[in-house]
């Protein structure tokens, strides 16, 4: 047994104005966590809905699809870096990406 960090970015799949996000865009954060990480896990066939109540006391309702990543120690400036790119890739004023220690059985 090992502990290892689970990354997770909850990525939508709609813009704020309600157009779906490209493809090709998802595919090319694929390649690119790929790349750095050397694999990846994606939840995308059934995406997951995403609620919360705004100041107003509206409920806003996203989908999103998840995409997770396992390293052995969090590079926090790096993470920190890409979440901002992310954000504006995806239009996002946040875009959460999560990090929980986990340990390999």
């Amino acid at each position: 047994m090992f502990p290892m960090k689970m990354i997770q970015l909850l990525l939508p799949l709609w813009s704020k104005s309600g157009e779906r996000f490209p493809k090709d865009l998802f595919d090319q954060v694929s390649e690119e966590l790929i790349r750095r990480f050397t694999g990846l896990t994606a939840y995308i066939q059934a995406p997951a809905s995403g609620l919360w109540e705004k100041e107003d006391g509206k409920t806003v309702h996203d989908e999103i699809i998840i995409y997770e990543v396992m390293v052995e120690s969090l590079d926090l400036p790096w993470w920190t870096e890409y979440r901002t790119g992310l954000e504006k890739r995806f239009q996002q004023d946040k875009l959460i990406v999560r990090a929980q220690e986990i340990t390999i059985l």
